[in-house]
């Protein structure tokens, strides 16, 4: 069990199932938070190749700063998801622990 599952585990009181689901879940937000990285890494590169042109392409510029949002929104999305099928998963009372490591700062989001 990874070290924030064990963490969750311990603090909410999970059951086995609620592991196995939160680990899926949690494991989707890592994928697309690491695709939002990749993005916004390609993204800061074309942005450099653009001021670095010869002469600038404001249309070029926009649309790069189009992807970067696009991006952003699907992580936005992303996060959302995950926060509602983890709503769905937990008990009142494991939602009220969760939402208090959150306010905390013990668990970031």
């Amino acid at each position: 069990m990874r070290r924030p599952l064990r963490f969750l585990f311990h603090r909410l009181g999970l059951d086995e199932k609620q592991v196995a689901e939160l680990a899926r879940i949690l494991n989707d937000l890592k994928t697309e938070r690491a695709q939002a990285a990749v993005d916004d890494r390609r993204s800061t590169a074309a942005l450099a190749d653009a001021v670095a042109a010869d002469t600038f392409d404001p249309a070029k510029a926009s649309s790069i700063a189009a992807e970067r949002v696009k991006s952003a929104e699907r992580l936005r999305a992303a996060l959302v998801d995950a926060l509602a099928k983890i709503h769905a998963l937990l008990t009142a009372e494991q939602r009220a622990k969760l939402a208090y490591l959150i306010r905390t700062g013990a668990l970031v989001i």
